[in-house]
């Protein structure tokens, strides 16, 4: 399927976040790490500052950082708008509000488009997509899945969620999967089926409440390993 970026709602997270929504350590962040569907994240960027190893990949990097960056502006009057609608739905324990969530918007897509083109020279955003990865068994230590994996569960159906989690964990040693609601503010549907089916296959699943919370009872993360 060929992406259509005017599809697209091209939001990332920073690093601050991401160690946040994945309760990572120093000893995590030393590790080679594969972040699936980042999108616009400014983790690499700021990950790749301090020495770290990450390779992000997601559909949205066959288009250049104008591109996504024209695109970020186009849809963010309109999801803050929405969000301002829905009060009731959000923390902002983080972001204080939802000019905050904005600024913090745009500081991470700012970092990630400064960074992106570099970043694909050296091979550190690669265009992939689940189910299928193209890396090697155990190539990668940690792998991580922010806002993709159980959010869209009214989108990809469980047998997508089970072959993609399965395919992270042939080629990473662990998988951490953030957030495990849907975009209705409901834990998906899919989640008790599929710990229940890697726990068969001798995996072990633990679900870990984390410091960070935008999305109303959106703060555990999936730890499987």
């Amino acid at each position: 399927m060929v992406m259509q970026l005017e599809q697209v709602v091209p939001f990332g997270r920073s690093l601050d976040e991401y160690v946040k929504m994945f309760n990572l350590t120093d000893a995590d962040l030393q590790k080679s790490i594969l972040s699936v569907a980042d999108g616009p994240a400014s983790f690499n960027a700021e990950g790749t500052r301090q020495g770290y190893r990450i390779k992000s990949i997601d559909p949205l990097y066959i288009f250049t950082s104008a591109q996504i960056r024209d695109r970020f502006n186009q849809v963010v009057d309109n999801v803050i708008a929405q969000i301002e609608r829905t009060p009731d739905d959000w923390v902002w324990k983080y972001h204080k509000s939802p000019d905050g969530l904005r600024k913090n918007r745009e500081q991470v897509t700012q970092l990630f488009c400064a960074d992106f083109e570099l970043g694909k020279d050296e091979g550190r955003y690669e265009v992939g997509e689940l189910p299928k990865l193209k890396y090697q068994d155990g190539e990668f230590d940690l792998g991580l899945s922010s806002h993709f994996l159980f959010l869209y569960s009214d989108h990809f159906d469980e047998n997508f969620h089970l072959e993609s989690i399965r395919e992270m964990l042939r080629v990473c040693k662990e998988v951490r999967i953030f957030p495990l609601l849907t975009l209705m503010l409901q834990r998906s549907p899919h989640l008790q089926s599929i710990v229940e089916q890697l726990e068969k296959q001798g995996y072990r699943c633990e679900i870990h409440q984390v410091g960070y919370e935008l999305q109303r009872g959106g703060n555990e993360m999936l730890r499987i390993h």
